[in-house]
């Protein structure tokens, strides 16, 4: 209820939010949900769409602290945690968030840009952390979703925030992950994601 009230909130600033193309995403499977990354409201909108797959974050371990309720569930709720500056501690942590995906059939989010895009072009992917839980989950669904405008909240920093910007979320047809080689899949995915992003 609070990521449905995060999301209604931009109304105020005249930026409603739009879940584009809705496709069938069975529940009792791991679902990998890969998308490209634009702000903070990124977040809480995916989280609201797509309840009831409880999908776990891989996060930077900065907002592990001092963000109300949202450090807490990010510590306490099975997300990976990752240090981008130490990156065979991001792998490692990388490889147990894997294992407790595939132990409990949880669904994940993956944000390959690795950072924000600041003004919403798409960046190249960085595939490490997705290969390793695809390596660990061999018979997820991969769900690429494009996000678009979320940038325009923030283009002039905190303040003034940015006004009458729609924001977008298309959601891709699912893939099977053992349906391709790895790397295929991985450039599959890459490539639907920027397919629908407007730049």
């Amino acid at each position: 209820m609070m990521n449905l009230c995060l999301t209604r909130s931009l109304l105020i600033l005249g930026v409603p939010v739009k879940r584009l193309n809705k496709p069938e995403i069975p529940s009792k499977r791991t679902i990998i949900f890969v998308a490209n990354h634009q702000s903070l409201f990124d977040i809480p909108p995916i989280i609201w769409y797509f309840r009831k797959h409880h999908a776990k974050f891989v996060s930077k371990k900065e907002l592990g602290k001092g963000i109300p309720s949202v450090s807490y569930n990010l510590r306490h709720g099975g997300a990976a945690l990752i240090d981008r500056k130490d990156g065979k501690s991001a792998i490692a942590e990388l490889g147990k968030f894997a294992k407790r995906l595939n132990e409990n059939t949880w669904s994940a989010v993956i944000f390959p840009e690795g950072t924000r895009s600041r003004d919403g072009k798409p960046k190249s992917f960085s595939t490490n952390g997705l290969k390793m839980m695809l390596k660990k989950n061999s018979e997820a669904l991969i769900v690429p979703i494009s996000i678009n405008n979320s940038w325009k909240v923030f283009k002039y920093g905190k303040f003034p925030l940015g006004l009458f910007s729609p924001i977008t979320f298309y959601t891709h047809e699912p893939i099977e992950a053992n349906s391709m080689i790895l790397e295929e899949l991985l450039a599959m995915t890459e490539e639907k994601v920027k397919s629908k992003i407007d730049c």
